[in-house]
């Protein structure tokens, strides 16, 4: 895969602190595209001068129309791949390399499975969708997609399902799915978007 094939999909809300140090660590692997999710600190700004591709809500929207229209211009700027990445700086960005070599050998969606999750309707829901699809992970923030499988779904999200629909669209559809092990570090002060999507 070249790293043009690839866009990195990085919501942000109030992320000033963490913004440039993630899109440095991820920009060696393809394209930062940062969403900007109405943020009133300097994220828009910062990322912008780091050299992403940023674009901005007037007004917060949430996580799943944030990444919405995170898709919607990795389309229209004819990238092939895609992988969506927290900005507090939780990922290990240098697992991403292993996001790459799955969806080169024709995984349609790659899913985070993270060591500790952060809520006990993450792990319910996570014991539905592992005995029913074999996904440990569902509510895990890193994922990787081929646009493809985005183009025919049409859309990332329809009803708030927290980072879910395409990926249980492609498990239904019987796309080609892998999984990989991430380790996530603790941010100091509370998430932005809702905890239950947090790693």
């Amino acid at each position: 895969m070249k790293r043009s094939d690839l866009a990195i999909l990085i919501p942000a809300f109030n992320e000033s602190k963490t913004i440039c140090s993630v899109i440095k660590k991820v920009e060696e692997y393809g394209i930062p595209i940062v969403i900007d999710d109405g943020s009133s600190d300097d994220t828009f700004v910062l990322a912008k001068n780091a050299g992403a591709i940023v674009i901005k809500h007037e007004i917060n929207l949430g996580y799943d129309k944030t990444l919405n229209n995170g898709f919607i211009i990795a389309l229209r700027n004819k990238f092939k791949y895609a992988i969506t990445f927290d900005a507090d700086d939780q990922h290990d960005h240098k697992i991403i390399s292993s996001f790459i070599n799955l969806l080169d050998k024709g995984n349609s969606v790659v899913c985070g499975v993270r060591q500790k999750k952060q809520r006990i309707s993450e792990v319910l829901f996570s014991i539905y969708t592992n005995l029913r699809w074999g996904i440990k992970d569902p509510l895990c923030g890193m994922k990787g997609y081929s646009l493809n499988l985005y183009e025919d779904l049409g859309y990332f999200d329809s009803y708030n399902s927290v980072g879910t629909e395409l990926l249980l669209f492609a498990l239904k559809k019987n796309y080609k799915f892998n999984q990989v092990s991430i380790s996530t570090k603790s941010r100091e002060d509370l998430p932005r978007f809702g905890s239950s999507i947090k790693g």
